[in-house]
């Protein structure tokens, strides 16, 4: 169950998305958990129809699981998907990373399945169709359409994908334990999880497959085309993987240059067909000429050799070039743990010292999420407090004490400034009893950085401050009744022909003012979601779970 802060956003959300009566639905769920559907007709006090409709759009949008009792009653029982909800923040970017890949008719078709939930590829082509402009024809569009789900943008929506994976994983491992006989051990349940976790993978890639399938062809090769018999939705951890890339990008150029984001643009370039998930730990790996290949002679000239001092006037090949940057980002001068910690790339043990390289995503992640964690400190307790959190996470846990004396402040200031930092849950304590009793004045009290329990709270935060930005959007607009009548005339078929002509003086200056508030708080909005991808999504790579940062 979320928690306070996560359920208000989801319910902003469905709220501007699907309006109040679907919003009242979402929030019984996301605050009573798992119910059918007369229970929720009499927590929601709506009509029984209307409650079924609701449940049948949130579904369709995937918002929704649906599961049979297991009491043996058969009834549907219905329950919230916080993460497909939040993810309804980033469709326009989703929508923007498929035209800049694969053009307009991609984005267009992007945005159909986003709208719907999910679609055959006969529906696609056809509401497409309609709108068809003369530049993008349906063949257009069905190249568009191969391109997505060849490349895994749009996965095939299953029966098993609208079942909670928590359902699954409980059913597998009670059916693995069901065949141990006696007293399970602790290595046969390990075992039996390992199973289960086997299992729910090889079903996902059993799923991905269906989407394409062979063309009737008398050749050797076989061509495939998109079955049209498939629901198809669009994944969102592809396009995830984007915006790693990008952020990965980002931080190269803030820590070295831009030549040093050239270089690991062209590795994640290479490797992009292979990265399926923002778990990824690890990149392929990449020989140096590949990434020759994937720059231009420009690109070399004008970026790479300008970012290295040149120690003589000789001119440095491509593959000269390449490695000196490749060192820089493998931190090869610092073969520390602290070295290896800063790195964006290492080599690869594969081959035989080939000279391949490949982008360690995980301890990217660490080093981004740790950068949140710090900022968050140092806005809520200064700089003192980012050095106390330093110390724990690099030494691990420590008494009061010995952090008084390594950061050479009085004991009298540390405890208050450790026990704000408790209670922001930024740091924890840790009891280690002197005796069996557990005495309190025979215990030691030691503070260390909980990870888990301090990204859910940087999480909270975060999502409190979404909730905040889309009320502040949404009292701006309805609470100002000049702005909504100049908008519900600017949005009239004969003035949206000719705004600068028939709106007045007044009614133009009103529209900009509020152009320019949206756009700040748009803006805000998303440097706090970029914020939120790197404490969620990027916590995968480093070894965090999803479901801990709701709690």
């Amino acid at each position: 169950m979320a928690n306070l802060h996560t359920s208000n956003l989801c319910v902003q959300i469905i709220s501007t998305h699907f309006g109040p009566l679907t919003a009242n639905v979402a929030q019984i769920l996301l605050s009573r958990g798992r119910l059918n559907v007369v229970q929720l007709i009499r927590f929601t006090l709506l009509r029984p129809r209307l409650v079924s409709n609701i449940l049948l759009v949130l579904v369709q949008q995937n918002i929704v699981w649906h599961a049979t009792d297991g009491g043996g009653s058969g009834e549907q029982l219905f329950e919230f998907n916080i993460e497909e909800c939040l993810m309804r923040l980033r469709f326009g970017s989703f929508v923007y990373q498929a035209q800049e890949l694969f053009g307009a008719a991609a984005a267009d078709i992007v945005q159909l399945v986003l709208h719907h939930g999910k679609l055959t590829p006969s529906q696609i082509l056809d509401k497409l169709n309609v709108v068809a402009s003369l530049d993008k024809s349906p063949v257009v569009y069905s190249q568009a359409l191969y391109k997505l789900v060849s490349k895994h943008y749009l996965k095939p929506s299953t029966v098993s994908s609208h079942i909670s994976p928590r359902d699954k994983r409980i059913q597998y491992e009670a059916e693995e334990k069901a065949k141990i006989s006696g007293f399970p051990t602790s290595k046969q349940l390990r075992e039996a999880r390992v199973i289960v976790e086997a299992r729910l993978k090889r079903e996902e890639e059993e799923a991905e497959k269906i989407g394409l399938r062979k063309k009737g062809s008398t050749t050797e090769e076989e061509e495939t085309v998109v079955d049209e018999t498939v629901y198809f939705r669009v994944d969102f951890d592809k396009f995830n993987i984007h915006t790693r890339n990008t952020l990965i990008e980002q931080a190269a150029r803030e820590r070295y240059n831009a030549g040093s984001a050239l270089v690991i643009h062209a590795i994640l370039k290479c490797t992009e067909d292979s990265q399926l998930s923002v778990a990824d730990i690890r990149s392929d790996a990449l020989s140096i000429s590949n990434i020759i290949l994937h720059l231009s002679s420009q690109e070399y000239e004008d970026i790479l050799t300008s970012g290295l001092v040149r120690s003589s006037s000789k001119t440095r090949s491509p593959a000269t070039c390449i490695k000196e940057y490749l060192g820089l980002l493998s931190n090869a001068d610092n073969p520390t743990q602290t070295g290896r910690a800063g790195a964006f790339v290492e080599f690869s043990s594969k081959g035989g010292g080939s000279g391949k390289v490949q982008v360690v995503f995980d301890v990217i992640a660490r080093r981004l999420r740790r950068q949140i964690l710090e900022g968050v400190t140092r806005e809520r307790h200064g700089a003192i407090g980012v050095r106390i959190v330093r110390l724990l996470m690099d030494t691990g846990k420590m008494d009061e004490k010995q952090i008084s004396k390594i950061v050479m402040m009085p004991l009298k200031d540390v405890r208050p400034l450790l026990s704000a930092l408790a209670n922001s849950s930024l740091v924890s304590t840790v009891e280690v009893p002197k005796s069996a009793d557990r005495n309190p004045t025979r215990t030691f009290y030691l503070w260390q950085v909980d990870i888990p329990k301090a990204f859910s709270f940087i999480l909270n935060v975060l999502y409190k401050t979404l909730f905040n930005i889309s009320a502040r959007r949404q009292a701006e607009h309805e609470d100002d009744s000049m702005l909504t009548a100049v908008m519900e005339k600017r949005n009239r078929s004969d003035v949206s022909m000719d705004v600068e002509g028939l709106l007045s003086v007044n009614e133009k200056e009103i529209l900009k003012e509020w152009e320019a508030k949206e756009e700040k708080l748009c803006i805000l909005e998303a440097r706090v979601e970029e914020s939120v991808f790197i404490v969620r999504e990027l916590g995968r790579a480093a070894g965090s779970s999803v479901d801990e940062l709701y709690q």
